[in-house]
């Protein structure tokens, strides 16, 4: 598969991301990711954000590769 292709694929992606973000749709906010707050201690786990982002990559080689 020729770079200049991966690099098109990849960049439009990322811009559709940004404009998402942009437009108000919370990314990395979806419900399954996980929030723990104790004082001043934070941790977060974005386990359904990883999730779908691993299907739609998953998706988007599987038709590169065609």
């Amino acid at each position: 598969m020729p770079l200049g292709k991966v690099m098109v694929v990849v960049g439009l992606l990322l811009a559709a991301l940004g404009a998402l973000v942009w437009l108000g749709v919370p990314i990395g906010r979806l419900p399954g990711d996980f929030l723990v707050k104790r004082g001043a201690f934070s941790f977060y786990v974005p386990l359904t954000t990883c999730v779908l982002a691993s299907v739609l990559i998953s998706v988007v080689l599987a038709l590169l590769k065609r």
